[in-house]
C-alpha cells in the first residue's frame, strides 16, 4: 500500500510542470520575475491552488505582484491545456494562482 495520497503525487507533478511551462512555453513578460513556490490540491483533485512569488527588492514589488497575477490569470487556460497533456489525468483540475506571501 502506498504511504501517500494520490493528490500528493499530482501536486508534485503540477509543481514541476508549471515551473517548466512558465520558463519554456509561456511568453508573457509579466511572469519573468515570478516563481512557483507550491501547489495544494483538493482531496477530490478538482482544484489546484498554485502559489507563486515575485522576487523583487525595489519599491515596485507590489506592481510586479499585481502584473504577475494578471499574467497568470491571462495564461491560466493555456497552462491548464498544456498540463492536461503532460499529466494524463482523467479530469484536469481547475487551476487557481495565488500570491504566496
Amino acid at each position: 500500500m502506498k504511504s501517500y495520497k494520490r493528490s500528493s503525487r499530482v501536486q508534485s507533478k503540477i509543481l514541476s510542470s508549471v515551473a517548466d511551462l512558465i520558463k519554456k512555453k509561456v511568453n508573457d513578460p509579466r511572469l519573468e520575475m515570478a516563481t512557483v513556490t507550491g501547489v495544494k490540491m483538493s482531496d477530490d483533485l478538482h482544484d489546484a491552488y498554485i502559489y507563486f512569488t515575485v522576487y523583487s527588492t525595489g519599491s515596485d514589488r507590489k506592481r510586479l505582484q499585481d502584473e504577475a497575477m494578471e499574467g497568470f490569470d491571462s495564461a491560466s487556460g493555456f497552462i491548464r491545456k498544456l498540463l492536461a497533456k503532460q499529466l494524463g489525468v482523467r479530469y484536469m483540475p481547475k487551476i487557481r494562482f495565488i500570491h504566496d506571501i
